[in-house]
């Protein structure tokens, strides 16, 4: 799976080449990729910016789940 973005739209890719769009603005893949979810969707509507909320839900997933890995590279779109 793939998340992909042109900074307007957000997509996942599956690997069997279908297109999604995720629900509520949030997309997260992965052996963590639930717990990611649901922390982010939790902290949507704080006054976090899209980064901010990125890295604590990864924090958060890393520290529930065995194969995520808390180490991030996060690359940003425009700004």
């Amino acid at each position: 799976m793939l998340i992909v973005s042109d900074g307007k739209d957000m997509f996942v890719i599956t690997g069997a080449g279908d297109v999604l769009e995720p629900e509520h603005d949030v997309a997260a893949i992965g052996s963590g990729g639930n717990y990611a979810l649901a922390a982010a969707r939790g902290m949507m509507e704080s006054d976090r910016d899209a980064e901010a909320v990125a890295r604590a839900a990864m924090a958060i997933a890393a520290d529930i789940c065995v194969y995520t890995n808390g180490n991030l590279t996060v690359e940003t779109i425009g700004g």
